[in-house]
């Protein structure tokens, strides 16, 4: 009987996500509801979960509780530390989650609604969730080997120490990108300072609570922490009206940069079940009950999405960003739908906090179908602005102009209608001074969840939501930059161990406070150059994210298609193999046109030569920028083609037996853990 009523739920489940996606598909211009988007979108993360992960888990990769994981047997109670699967998963998702969830599909809306709905769906299911598993199975079996010691180690010693440097040289890029995206958020906000910083109190209560108080009592850490936290919310805007609190909590961008600058290191070298577990664990609820409130308030409200499902600018002339729907789509959605950086975090943090090895399931495939769901939550937010709105928001300067009077003008062009003064009251009521070309993705998405959570919750006004939105979304990104730091923190370890062995001894001491400082240095200076400098620091490094991140993602879809096959488990190698050539081959278009395009709005060269004859006083340095960034991007591809080349050369040779297989896993050793999962 219960088998009968498993069977029916799970028919009537796929029968409500086809039912979304019909609606999606037969529509022919006219308004459809948001609701569809969720409905469609939440059936299928379920369906992929039941089915397609428990695939993936035991059929595929033969996960095995029996077997101990690096966290039980390399316990230290710093780097490796057993962790129950609910916390280790939200530290997971917190991780992961960063500001591609939330900016990528924004800006990506310039396309329509449609486009970043199928390959939010389709991309995490059968290509993000899958990688992120996979790396986090691999790393387990191999004590939290990061990946590019496990590309020396199953592709090719030549190749995998290029990529070993490569993915180090990306990861810097990333923290320090999404580091200063952290400043900008936080820059002269007291109340966004206030909360940010009350979260690390918390979690150390959380941390103690767990491990030392009450150990394993994870429910009463997570009521504690989430009153704190609500607590600190409110206090947050207590703090920005008072007349003393205010001034000493509102930061100038220096200010912030050293902040988190310290902060980082901090969060390196601390223990992990102290801060930065306990930490992303709180994040996480905050995210995951943000989300889920705002799903609920849109099948509630079922608002309609005002961008048409697909817009004329899928032919590269897009005033957002430049660039055709393929590649540039797949590139600027990332995170949500698969991304390189996740890579690293599965194969960094994470595999030495896992318990048992089939948490992985949840902790790998779970985690990043709650990111696609963010990023689907903010495609709608984006996609249920008024046209006219979303491009006055997101467009810059140059094309708009400085006024309402010439941003209407500019869009009307575009076949969409704003109204001058519209843009003046959007800004009253969300509290700012001028909404107008304000770029980048992260206001845009705060006036959707604004208009959203407002339309449920009207006692608040819009800007309260507005400045909550501004908020989560820095709670977001802070927590990738702790946890990225620490993961560049074991890669560099792994590196200088080649020279000098003790030094890639994980949790030898010294070796901690000398790589922690050494990697914060390093993305640091590039943040704080970028703080002071519009044109320096990671200003010059930033149009490189989206492209690096995606060849990160490329090497470990190369890497784990490897590790399949020497596993003897060429049969089913295709589950990574698929993905790996859908994002091979966009990524590497995208490097391609980035580089040569004619075009001064989307080749970096172009640009540079455009650049030759102006007389702005910034034009050599901008020449310069764009160059290094050329070169770097021309690097990374090397480096990327050449580890497919290498990883499919070894496949080749298992598969037909000219090579004999090895297997750099570590030794089976029976687990002494109880048989229940906490």
């Amino acid at each position: 009987m219960n088998k009968l009523l498993s069977i029916l739920l799970w028919i009537g489940v796929g029968a409500l996500g086809a039912a979304g996606f019909g609606v999606l598909a037969l529509s022919r211009g006219e308004t459809i509801s948001a609701g569809w988007l969720v409905i469609a979108g939440v059936c299928s993360y379920l369906v992929a979960y039941r089915f397609y992960s428990r695939y993936l888990a035991y059929t595929v990769f033969g996960l095995d509780d029996r077997r101990a994981t690096p966290a039980e047997r390399l316990n230290n109670g710093r780097d490796f530390c057993p962790t129950t699967k609910w916390v280790a998963a939200g530290q997971h998702f917190s991780a992961i989650s960063g500001a591609g969830p939330l900016v990528g599909p924004t800006l990506a809306a310039q396309f329509g609604f449609l486009p970043g709905t199928i390959w939010l769906i389709a991309g995490v299911v059968l290509g993000g969730a899958v990688q992120d598993m996979i790396v986090l199975c691999a790393s387990v079996r191999r004590d939290g080997k990061s990946l590019g010691q496990m590309a020396k180690d199953e592709v090719n010693p030549i190749a995998g120490m290029a990529a070993m440097v490569a993915v180090f040289a990306i990861m810097i890029i990333l923290l320090a990108v999404l580091a200063l995206v952290v400043v900008n958020a936080l820059r002269d906000s007291p109340w966004g300072l206030f909360t940010i910083a009350a979260t690390i109190p918390i979690a150390l209560l959380m941390g103690v609570w767990m491990n030392n108080v009450r150990p394993g009592k994870v429910a009463e850490a997570t009521v504690i922490g989430v009153a704190l936290l609500i607590a600190s919310l409110f206090g947050g805007q207590w703090v920005a009206q008072h007349a003393t609190w205010g001034p000493a909590f509102t930061w100038s961008g220096p200010q912030l940069a050293w902040g988190v600058i310290v902060y980082g290191f901090v969060a390196s070298v601390l223990p992990i079940w102290l801060l930065l577990t306990p930490r992303g664990y709180l994040s996480s609820v905050l995210k995951i009950g943000t989300i889920l409130v705002l799903g609920g308030a849109i099948v509630v409200l079922m608002p309609p999405l005002q961008l048409p499902a697909v817009t004329q600018f899928i032919d590269g002339s897009g005033p957002v960003f430049a660039g055709k729907l393929f590649p540039f789509a797949f590139i600027t959605i990332a995170c949500g739908a698969m991304s390189g950086f996740h890579a690293l975090i599965s194969s960094g943090t994470t595999p030495k906090i896992v318990r048992r090895e089939t948490d992985i399931r949840l902790i790998g495939y779970g985690s990043m179908l709650a990111e696609s769901l963010v990023g689907l939550m903010a495609l709608i937010a984006a996609a249920s602005l008024d046209p006219g709105v979303y491009f006055a928001m997101n467009v810059g300067p140059a094309i708009l102009g400085t006024t309402p009077e010439s941003a209407a003008s500019a869009i009307a062009q575009w076949g969409f209608m704003l109204r001058p003064e519209q843009m003046t009251e959007l800004a009253q009521q969300m509290g700012e001074a001028t909404l107008l070309s304000r770029t980048g993705g992260a206001p845009s998405l705060a006036v959707g969840m604004a208009g959203i959570l407002g339309g449920v919750f009207s006692g608040a006004g819009l800007g309260l939501w507005y400045h909550f939105a501004i908020l989560f979304e820095a709670v977001f990104i802070l927590t990738t930059v702790d946890a990225g730091t620490r993961v560049g923190r074991f890669m560099l370890q792994e590196m200088l161990g080649h020279v000098y062995p003790p030094m890639g001894r994980v949790s030898w001491y010294p070796s901690i406070i000398i790589t922690s400082a050494l990697v914060v240095l390093m993305w640091g200076y590039f943040l704080y150059q970028g703080v002071v400098d519009p044109l320096g620091g990671i200003n010059t490094l930033w149009p490189l994210f989206g492209i690096a991140n995606q060849l990160l993602a490329a090497v470990a879809l190369c890497v784990v298609s490897t590790i399949l096959v020497k596993m003897g488990k060429l049969r089913y190698v295709w589950v990574t193999v698929v993905p790996l050539a859908w994002l091979a081959s966009a990524t590497l278009t995208a490097g391609y046109q980035k580089v040569f395009s004619p075009l001064p709005g989307l080749g970096f060269l172009a640009h540079a030569r455009s650049l030759a004859t102006s007389t702005d006083p910034n034009a050599a340095r901008m020449i310069f920028n764009d160059r290094v960034d050329a070169v770097l991007c021309l690097g990374f591809m090397v480096v990327v083609l050449v580890v497919i080349a290498a990883s499919a050369r070894e496949c080749w040779m298992v598969a037909a037996r000219r090579k004999a297989p090895v297997v750099n896993e570590s030794p089976y050793v029976e687990s002494r853990l109880d048989t229940v999962t906490v």
